[in-house]
């Protein structure tokens, strides 16, 4: 995942601080050397990594941190607010023309994602009652136009297009379309390169002189580090872009660009792409950012998520389920299913505050819930709405069926008999308890029994890893 790297060492290097009941300046710069260390190898600019260490011992030296009983808390508490800032401070949103359409205009490289997120963008934007119109603008790439019409089909967003004409004469003219379709939002897919050069610069300035775009957005790859913050640089210095799309950050990236791209071209980065699905693309907030950085998670995110992904009727009706003590192996099924649409298990569970150091060095397979899943279909009917009419001849018949152990059948058994167990003991506080309201947070994921499932164990309220 994004930033693990980084997470580990900043941790190593708060855990020294956190030993020592008192802390001198001598330990605060030793930890801030660590901590430049840790940057740079993230592959964040070295003058930013300077400047971000000196700000932290700067604050960190101070009479107040000095004579706090916690003294390693407020210095992580200053990296904490000092990663914010680095990373633009507050959420950076796009700016809609008083007047609608509003123009956006999407560059960057060849292979950075730019097609792809140019849909996800017009997805996220029709979600929130918007009426985008996607502009097919690079007539050079082999197919650019069908791949835009097919990603566009796909987020339900028209493409406008015009073959191989002159991209600023196919920008102005799907203006004039969606002011004649009303539609209020206009996305321009313009051409990239393997690398900058002067014809692609010009062909942007064209079309950026001609159409006036309200945003210009440059789509660039995590994964490429500081050689993506040079590109943001260049960009930026020939079309004064007004933001930055992130792609990859689901991957094993080590968050160099996320971390330099504002300091360096002094301007935010707007969303983040978080996977290869049109629905996996996210506002970044570079609060939440910092702590998950630092360890500390992120709930808020984890919580949009499954709002966004999850079926709330079918969430509601399970809690419901839960609450009457009428939930069985077919709503634990549906509950997975559900789950499944959030995304990886370990991307999941590593914006939960505190959990994330529980998974260095563990390798969660997303396959285990396929196996439970399993399990479960191997049962019949009666079986899966009456858990207790499992026998040992029954069990036998599933574990063979699902191709699993009977072990691991019995512990599935027993989780969902422990969970009717604490739904009945949490009705006890009746309709309106305070359980009940907190358990419909985070639609779908409320009360789930995930610990131990696929036969290995995690710690308490945690998926199986091995």
């Amino acid at each position: 995942m994004a930033f693990e790297g980084l997470a580990d060492k900043l941790g190593n290097a708060f855990k020294k601080l956190k030993n020592k009941g008192k802390l001198s300046e001598k330990d605060v710069k030793e930890a801030m050397r660590e901590v430049r260390l840790a940057l740079l190898e993230a592959d964040v600019n070295y003058k930013v990594a300077k400047d971000f260490t000196n700000k932290v011992t700067e604050r960190a030296v101070g009479q107040d941190v000095m004579q706090s009983l916690t003294p390693a808390q407020m210095v992580v508490k200053i990296v904490d607010e000092e990663l914010t800032s680095l990373m633009g401070g507050e959420d950076a949103r796009i700016e809609f023309a008083s007047k609608p359409p509003t123009v956006i205009m999407m560059c960057g490289l060849q292979g950075s994602g730019k097609t792809t997120h140019t849909a996800k963008l017009a997805k996220m934007l029709k979600k929130q009652g918007r009426s985008p119109l996607l502009a097919a603008c690079d007539v050079y790439r082999p197919a650019a136009i069908d791949q835009l019409k097919v990603v566009g089909e796909k987020a339900g967003v028209p493409v406008f297009e015009m073959g191989k004409a002159n991209p600023v004469k196919i920008a102005k003219e799907a203006i004039k379309r969606a002011k004649d379709y009303g539609n209020d939002v206009v996305i321009l897919d313009t051409a990239g390169r393997l690398h900058i050069d002067e014809a692609l610069m010009d062909e942007l300035k064209n079309i950026k002189k001609e159409v006036e775009p309200n945003e210009i957005l440059l789509v660039i790859d995590s994964m490429t580090g500081q050689d993506a913050v040079n590109v943001a640089k260049s960009f930026n210095e020939l079309l004064d872009i007004t933001g930055v799309i992130l792609t990859k950050l689901d991957g094993d990236t080590r968050g160099g660009a996320a971390l330099s791209v504002k300091a360096v071209t002094g301007r935010p980065i707007k969303f983040a792409g978080t996977g290869e699905k049109l629905d996996d693309i996210e506002v970044f907030h570079p609060d939440r950012m910092a702590s998950r950085i630092l360890g500390m998670g992120d709930v808020l995110t984890l919580i949009e998520d499954a709002q966004n992904k999850m079926d709330a009727e079918k969430a509601e009706e399970m809690a419901q389920k839960m609450m009457s003590n009428k939930f069985d192996f077919n709503d634990l099924y549906d509950q997975f299913e559900q789950v499944k649409k959030m995304g990886p298990l370990k991307g999941i569970l590593s914006k939960i505050p505190g959990v994330g150091k529980q998974l260095e060095g563990v390798d969660i397979d997303d396959r285990q819930i396929d196996w439970v899943q399993a399990i479960i279909l191997s049962m019949t009917p009666e079986e899966r709405s009456h858990p207790h009419i499992m026998n040992p001849s029954r069990k036998r018949r599933i574990a063979a069926g699902s191709g699993r152990s009977i072990e691991e059948v019995n512990r599935l058994i027993k989780q969902i008999d422990q969970m009717q167990k604490m739904m009945r003991q949490m009705t006890k506080g009746g309709k309106g308890s305070k359980k009940r309201r907190k358990m419909k947070g985070l639609p779908g994921l409320g009360g789930m029994p995930m610990n131990g499932m696929g036969g290995m164990g995690g710690p308490d309220g945690m998926p199986p890893f091995k």
